[in-house]
């Protein structure tokens, strides 16, 4: 099963930071062999925007850092396609109202992937599978 990263995610695991659960580990080592692990460029425009407004400091500049994190071993990036952007505002039921989180959601509905996800109000939208 494809596996998709939620930015905090991704720059947890970039980052080896202890946040990331063991469960979300084991989920992105397994898309890594597999070749199924995603990344949203959502994400791409969401750390670079953290550092824009001095949300996150990262220990080299941007471009760099992102080099860095988008080669990834089994780590592909999901174009911000039209019918992912279009889904993005038709999500099924009740789902809050950021938008990257929608994208994110919407990428992962499209790829029949299971999003790697510590947010609480992901993990209880019913209309996507998560892990953490």
């Amino acid at each position: 099963m494809p596996t998709l990263l939620d930015t905090h995610a991704w720059l947890w695991w970039v980052s080896e930071d202890r946040r990331l659960s063991k469960r979300a580990r084991v989920a992105i080592e397994s898309g890594q062999r597999a070749n199924t692990l995603w990344l949203s460029f959502m994400s791409v425009w969401e750390i670079s925007k953290r550092v824009e407004k001095g949300q996150l400091s990262l220990d080299r500049p941007i471009d760099e850092w992102l080099d860095l994190a988008t080669i990834r071993e089994g780590l592909s990036l999901a174009d911000l396609t039209r019918p992912v952007l279009v889904e993005s505002c038709r999500l099924p039921g009740t789902f809050h109202g950021d938008p990257a989180d929608q994208i994110i959601v919407a990428t992962a509905r499209a790829r029949g992937a299971v999003l790697v996800t510590q947010d609480q109000a992901i993990r209880a939208y019913e209309h996507v599978r998560t892990v953490w």
